[in-house]
């Protein structure tokens, strides 16, 4: 009995932890991190999870985008485990959204618009100031990420996607106050 007595206020609140895990109130934060060529393979399954087959990159394609030189990846880690990625491309002072994948069971918990914000960040560091991005224009979710996030509707490309879909192509102006806040004083 001694021991049910100990133990009981902290079996509550195990329950009470457990409970708020599951409703995601203490949800654990993604760690952001540049790309490793180790990450590879986990990377192209995210991609083939997150899009249809002939939307997804294929392992070659995916491969030439994180090897050119002007590419930037950053992956979100939780648990141990790869959630998400953000790769980008620059061709100053324009800057190009190449992807954006979030594992289906993360979404909805910000590690998007982190990736998407430090991403943005790094672009005007390095002095991007126009970032543009394709979705497809039936892809409801995609458009009003993109569209909270500032980024405008700037044309409709037909049938960009395997031949049938629309994509539309979206732009950003980034401020500068983003290259002036976050390069610190004497920069």
């Amino acid at each position: 009995m001694r021991w049910v007595a100990t133990v009981a206020p902290f079996a509550s609140l195990w329950f009470l932890v457990v409970g708020l895990l599951r409703r995601r109130i203490l949800a654990m934060a993604a760690v952001l991190r540049p790309y490793d060529p180790r990450d590879f393979s986990a990377l192209y399954r995210l991609d083939q999870a997150c899009f249809a087959a002939g939307i997804s990159y294929s392992k070659a394609t995916l491969r030439y985008f994180l090897s050119l030189r002007s590419a930037d990846c950053l992956v979100a880690m939780e648990g141990g485990h790869i959630v998400g990625f953000i790769l980008t491309e620059e061709n100053r002072p324009l800057g190009h959204v190449i992807t954006l994948d979030v594992a289906e069971k993360f979404r909805r918990k910000g590690i998007g618009s982190a990736l998407l914000a430090e991403s943005e960040k790094d672009l005007a560091l390095r002095g991007v100031r126009h970032v543009l991005l394709e979705t497809a224009a039936n892809n409801e979710a995609g458009v009003a990420f993109w569209q909270r996030h500032g980024y405008g509707i700037a044309a409709t490309l037909k049938h960009y996607y395997l031949g049938r879909l629309d994509a539309y192509e979206m732009r950003k102006i980034l401020r500068a106050e983003i290259s002036e806040r976050t390069a610190g004083p004497g920069i």
